[in-house]
């Protein structure tokens, strides 16, 4: 089973050697990393997508604990978060095909980022079925390439973390 398993560390060098260096000396595979700062620029979220049944992933989340600079770690799936994916897609646009390119991009809510001569760039963010779902609607087209960013996700907001506006996975404040 898929989890998504989001990771509050010191915002360090060194430390994503550290965490991808755990899964590979252990043989478990990463489908997705997405690391950015929060609010504090000293602490950084990573959002990890990983495949493993249930001691595989209690295996993962007790070693990413035991990393130094890692400050929460929280396995996501089977509680409420929200999850969004962007998708960069280069795609052939001809003149005959430029319209109807367009109201597909229209559907999905996305954008043209940029036109070429005989391409358009489009930019769509959403969850996984979604990007998918628009990459199969476009490939008749002609896919030129393809850039995704991977899964970055959040707990839904609830008064038993503090309420709106506070992260359940910052560090508590002294």
């Amino acid at each position: 089973m898929r989890h998504v398993i989001s990771v509050l560390v010191e915002n360090e060098p060194g430390v994503l050697v550290r965490v991808s260096g755990l899964f590979s000396g252990r043989g478990f595979n990463i489908e997705s990393l997405n690391v950015a700062e929060t609010l504090d620029p000293t602490i950084s979220r990573m959002t990890l997508v990983t495949s493993g049944n249930e001691q595989i992933i209690e295996q993962i989340i007790k070693q990413l604990n035991k990393l130094v600079n890692v400050v929460k770690v929280v396995d996501l799936t089977g509680s409420d978060f929200v999850d969004r994916e962007m998708i960069l897609i280069r795609v052939k646009a001809e003149a005959s095909s430029r319209a109807e390119v367009l109201r597909i991009l229209d559907i999905f809510r996305g954008r043209v980022v940029d036109v070429a001569p005989k391409s358009y760039t489009l930019e769509i963010t959403g969850d996984e079925k979604k990007v998918q779902a628009v990459v199969e609607l476009l490939t008749p087209f002609g896919i030129l390439e393809v850039v995704r960013t991977g899964k970055v996700a959040i707990s839904r907001g609830k008064k038993e973390f503090g309420g709106a506006g506070r992260d359940p996975l910052e560090k508590e404040k002294p």
